[in-house]
C-alpha cells in the first residue's frame, strides 16, 4: 500500500510540475515519518523515497539506531528544543525548522564543537499563527543578513507551514510570499547562503505549492495513512 501511495503522489507531483512549466526532477518528496516505525520507513525507502523527515528527536534517535533511514537522506522537520540540539546536529543532513535566533546560535555552537557545517532552513510563520513557531516574514531578511556570523551553519533555503486550507488554492498566496522572500534574499548575495530549497506543501496542498515554486514537499498522511494520536 505504501508503494502504491508513493506512486500516486509521484504522478500528481509530475502533473503539477508540468502544468507549472517546471521539470518534475526539481522537486523532492520528503516522507514525513512521524509515528511510523522502522519497517514502514524502510518500506517507503524501498519504494523510492530518498528523503525522510522526522519531527521528534526521540523517534529520530531510535530509528537511526535501527538503521531505518539507510539509503535515504534524513531531515529534522519538527520543533527543536535547544537542549536537544546535540542529538540532531551532525545526525541529519538538514534541519528544516530553525525558528528562532536562540536555536540558530545553539546549532552553531554544537556544529563548531563537532567541526562540521550543518545545513539548515529558516522556518517562516507565514500565516502569523499564534499556535505555530517560526520567524515572521519581516524578520527573515535580517536573519539571512546575519548568517556570516555562523560559520558552522549554512542556510539552504526556507520552510513554511501555512494555515490549514479549506479548499484548493487557499494557500497559494502564502507559497507565493515565501518564494518572493527567497528571491529577494538571493538578490542581496548575503554571505553563507544558498536559497536553493523551498520546503513547502503537505498532503492537502502540495500541488498548489509546486505551482508556486516549492522544491520540496513534506508528505506523511498520503504515504502512510492517517496517524493514530490515541496511542
Amino acid at each position: 500500500m505504501i508503494a502504491q501511495n508513493i506512486a500516486g503522489i509521484r504522478a500528481r507531483m509530475d502533473a503539477a510540475a508540468r502544468k507549472a512549466g517546471r521539470d518534475p526532477k526539481e522537486i523532492v518528496l520528503c516522507a514525513a515519518t512521524k509515528m511510523n516505525d522502522a519497517d514502514r520507513v524502510r518500506e517507503a525507502i524501498a519504494a523510492g523515497v530518498a528523503c525522510c523527515g522526522e519531527n521528534r528527536v526521540q523517534e529520530l534517535v531510535a530509528k537511526q539506531a535501527q538503521h531505518a533511514y539507510d539509503g535515504a537522506s534524513v531531515h529534522f522537520i519538527g520543533h527543536l528544543q535547544t537542549n536537544k540540539v546535540n542529538k540532531v546536529v551532525g545526525a541529519v543532513d538538514l534541519i528544516q525548522s530553525v525558528d528562532r535566533p536562540a536555536l540558530l546560535a545553539a546549532i552553531e555552537k554544537e556544529a563548531a564543537k563537532r567541526q562540521i557545517v550543518q545545513d539548515v532552513l529558516l522556518e517562516i510563520n507565514v500565516g502569523a499563527e499564534e499556535s505555530k513557531s517560526g520567524f515572521s516574514p519581516e524578520e527573515v531578511d535580517g536573519v539571512a543578513a546575519s548568517m556570516g556570523q555562523y560559520p558552522h551553519v549554512r542556510l539552504r533555503g526556507l520552510m513554511a507551514i501555512p494555515p490549514v486550507s479549506e479548499k484548493s488554492g487557499d494557500n497559494c498566496r502564502f507559497f507565493t510570499e515565501i518564494k518572493r522572500i527567497a528571491v529577494d534574499i538571493t538578490a542581496k548575495k548575503y554571505h553563507n547562503i544558498n536559497m536553493e530549497i523551498l520546503s513547502m506543501g503537505m498532503t492537502d496542498d502540495f500541488e498548489d505549492a509546486i505551482a508556486c515554486g516549492s522544491t520540496m514537499i513534506r508528505v506523511g498522511t498520503a504515504i502512510f495513512g492517517a496517524r493514530d494520536y490515541s496511542k
